[in-house]
């Protein structure tokens, strides 16, 4: 596992740009018997009869940040640290769900049909990725029963992950000279509503994922120095907390909120599976801690339930020098095959 994901880590795959990624992972499986599906730059393959049980991890990553001290594309193992993009996100779940989907292969008798998938666009949340890919293995699997995910966790069962959704809000003022002190400043309106993103509290708080969080990330006015500006707009980051949906936000915040508020999509749903689900049942008695996900993955596209679980901590995604701990590798596959082994829907 170690020499795939230091192989993966040496071929750029951001978002959009996965071929190279997705060709290599396609000799790989079908060198080791693997009859592969690719759908763009997705990749599925399926085994077994019985309910349906996705396992995907995602293949795009990011782009590199500008506080890289090693080459983000020269696998570096120092220690039990290999370093590396996506080497934490999301390749170390990658290869071990590979390893897991084989290892699960080779029992005689399994009562689902797994489904390895290996997704493009994900930390885009793009509509050539996972979403694209999901008729074509339902029409060729059957209805998916459930899923795992693979995603940084560190080894910690997500049973709940937060929902994204994304506002344009603007604000409309009056151009005029800054020298006379004229028009009306669309920053200074734009302010109220700003505090009222920042200080507005929906009232249903979820035991695993907190409040809604509400931030205002982005912000653009004026055109020179000595112009009044006459449009404010800014960007709010919306994560939802299982309780509320997207639709139903929107449709208070706009009410609500002292400005104009345009959604750019409502697709992006949280999830959350019941506590009685057997997989969750399982990861309780393999001893896996029940957690809630404050980050989005591809669980937000599907409908189906599901957990994340996977090796690496998110919060080294998208660093600067990211790593993973390549013990975890090993770790990894052994919880999703005990994990599945042997599953009964």
């Amino acid at each position: 596992m170690i020499s795939l994901l230091s192989k993966l880590i040496a071929l750029p795959s951001p978002s959009r740009e996965e071929a190279a990624a997705a060709s290599f992972l396609e000799r790989e499986l079908r060198l080791r018997g693997a009859d592969v599906h690719r759908h763009g730059n997705n990749l599925w393959c399926a085994f077994g009869d019985g309910p349906a049980v996705l396992m995907d991890a995602h293949i795009d990553t990011v782009r590199p940040v500008d506080g890289w001290v090693r080459d983000p594309f020269t696998p570096s193992l120092e220690g039990s640290r290999l370093y590396g993009l996506g080497s934490n996100d999301d390749g170390a779940s990658a290869v071990a769900l590979i390893d897991a989907w084989f290892r699960l292969k080779e029992k005689k008798k399994q009562d689902c049909r797994f489904v390895l998938s290996l997704s493009a666009e994900e930390e885009i949340s793009g509509k050539n990725g996972l979403e694209a890919v999901l008729p074509e293995i339902e029409a060729a699997a059957g209805p998916l029963a459930c899923g795992v995910f693979g995603e940084p966790t560190s080894l910690e069962m997500a049973v709940a992950e937060r929902g994204l959704m994304v506002l344009d809000c603007s604000v409309k003022g009056k151009a005029a000279h800054a020298a006379r002190g004229g028009g009306d400043n669309a920053i200074y309106k734009a302010l109220p509503a700003i505090e009222w993103f920042r200080n507005r509290r929906f009232e249903k708080e979820s035991e695993l994922l907190g409040p809604v969080s509400m931030q205002v990330t982005q912000i653009q006015a004026g055109t020179q120095h000595n112009v009044v500006p006459d449009l404010c707009s800014f960007v709010v980051d919306v994560r939802s907390n299982g309780l509320y949906g997207n639709a139903a936000l929107l449709e208070t915040i706009r009410a609500e909120a002292p400005c104009s508020v345009n959604a750019r999509s409502t697709r992006l749903e949280g999830s959350a599976i019941d506590a009685l689900h057997p997989l969750v049942e399982r990861g309780k008695a393999l001893g896996l801690k029940a957690v809630g996900s404050p980050t989005l993955s591809n669980q937000a596209l599907c409908r189906f339930p599901s957990i994340k679980l996977g090796p690496g901590d998110s919060e080294r995604s998208h660093s600067a020098d990211e790593w993973v701990d390549v013990r975890d590798l090993a770790k990894a596959s052994d919880i999703y095959f005990k994990l599945l082994d042997g599953l009964s829907l």
